[in-house]
């Protein structure tokens, strides 16, 4: 027998259960109960009883020093009546006024108007692992040279010492597009022109290869216009700008057998990074000299020349949303990413992200920005633009993130390293064709960790 039951609600039916029934009974009617002496805290008008206390009596008193004609008094005493201050208890158990009656529904007062909860769009999903790794073996780790690149045709083109393949995005096939010669190579740079058709392939030897990826052959050699390797290069519809390491920057017109139509001279060291703006008017260049420039198309004058990074620039990338706007990420020693005004000259923003910045790449849909990142973490970060806040970042990489490259969709982007890993990382979102209907996942002819060749 349990000692701890107590038996009297038993033998007393009427006895209260706790939870099931309330200790005060409500006071159905709104006028005092004479009855009840047990005060109801809710009921009492502490407010005033706090006036009464404080300052009623001083009121009193100078209202009784006051003589006033009889109607005078009359009025007076009304309006005490009226205004509740001619009570002479002060904690008095009555319950308080009932509310005035609202004669317009409080969500149809133009006080609801500036109560109505802003629409807060949801916060979108960033997996932080990574969708797919591919194994790439031998791939050049230098931080100088440009060896991935996604095309328009949904396929990537990545370069492992001498040999550049391609991975078709859309049916998971890897080819092999050439394998230069041993006094040629390794490849230093790699850029799909716009039609996503031709291959521009960059060599240590100053040559420069064009290639048709769909036939696998050899276009065209272009030669003669660097005196060292070539880390760079930029396609601008017919144009192809190449950078090398002897410090120029050269426009090629691949129509014509003189290829050579402008060369801009600005930097002392090697070009490291290239990027022609959406127009095509403005080309950027960036150097190991620490040189940003930014070049006018129609002349080879340098509009503008930026100095404040303190490392190699690499990392450029021009603003899809915002006009003129120009994103620039410096090496070991500068650590930062920085923002220009192209038409002004003027540094907007610039942020130490506390690593080196390898390259950097903005969002088609949303006004974000991919960094990649080396020492300490080798991670990709997203940032919010222009309050540059952390959205997320994306680890895996156990070596510096040395390229990048984003699909055509704008939704996926791969990142390569020198821990010879290809990455593809699902950071701008899901493309507009899947989220209407997602299909079945087709088997990869790959395991987890794939090998490119």
């Amino acid at each position: 027998m349990d000692s701890g039951i107590n038996t009297s609600s038993r033998l007393n039916p009427q006895a209260r259960c706790p939870l099931q029934r309330n200790f005060l009974p409500k006071n159905t009617s709104s006028k005092e109960n004479p009855e009840r002496f047990i005060p109801n805290r809710s009921a009492m008008d502490f407010d005033y009883a706090h006036f009464q206390l404080t300052e009623g009596r001083n009121v009193n008193d100078e209202a009784t020093k006051v003589r006033s004609s009889p109607s005078r008094e009359a009025y007076r005493k009304q309006l005490a009546e009226t205004m509740n201050l001619n009570r002479t208890r002060i904690l008095a158990f009555r319950n308080k006024p009932q509310a005035p009656v609202q004669l317009l529904p409080r969500e149809h007062s133009v006080y609801s108007l500036y109560q109505q909860p802003k629409s807060v769009k949801p916060r979108r999903y960033i997996p932080q692992n990574c969708e797919r790794a591919l194994d790439a073996p031998d791939i050049v780790d230098d931080f100088y040279l440009n060896l991935l690149d996604w095309g328009s045709a949904n396929v990537l083109a990545i370069a492992l010492g001498r040999t550049v393949y391609l991975w078709d995005a859309s049916s998971g096939s890897v080819s092999e597009l050439v394998t230069v010669d041993e006094d040629m190579g390794p490849v230093t740079s790699i850029n799909w022109a716009q039609d996503g058709l031709n291959l521009a392939v960059g060599l240590d030897n100053s040559q420069v290869q064009l290639w048709d990826s769909v036939a696998s052959r050899k276009v065209r050699m272009l030669k003669g216009g660097h005196q060292s390797r070539v880390g760079s290069l930029a396609w601008n519809n017919h144009i192809l700008t190449t950078g090398g390491m002897d410090g120029k920057v050269i426009n090629n017109d691949v129509r014509v057998r003189s290829h050579v139509v402008k060369t801009y001279r600005g930097h002392t060291l090697e070009v490291c990074g290239l990027k022609w703006s959406e127009s095509g008017q403005h080309l950027a260049s960036g150097g190991n000299d620490n040189l940003v420039h930014v070049w006018d198309c129609a002349t080879t004058r340098s509009l503008h020349r930026f100095e404040e990074h303190t490392s190699a620039v690499k990392a450029l990338a021009w603003c899809p949303f915002q006009s003129g706007l120009l994103a620039t990420g410096g090496g070991g020693e500068d650590r930062t990413i920085k923002f220009w005004n192209t038409r002004t000259g003027a540094c907007l923003n610039s942020v130490d992200t506390g690593s080196q910045v390898c390259s950097l790449i903005w969002s088609k849909k949303e006004r974000e920005l991919l960094s990649s990142h080396g020492f300490t973490q080798n991670q990709l970060t997203l940032w919010k633009y222009p309050s540059m806040v952390k959205m997320a970042e994306l680890n895996g990489h156990t070596s510096r993130v040395l390229y990048m490259s984003q699909s055509p969709d704008g939704c996926t982007v791969a990142s390569a390293a020198g821990d010879e890993t290809l990455r593809l990382w699902n950071v701008f979102g899901v493309p507009e064709d899947a989220k209407k209907a997602a299909p079945k996942a087709v088997p990869q002819p790959f395991s987890n960790v794939n090998r490119i060749r």
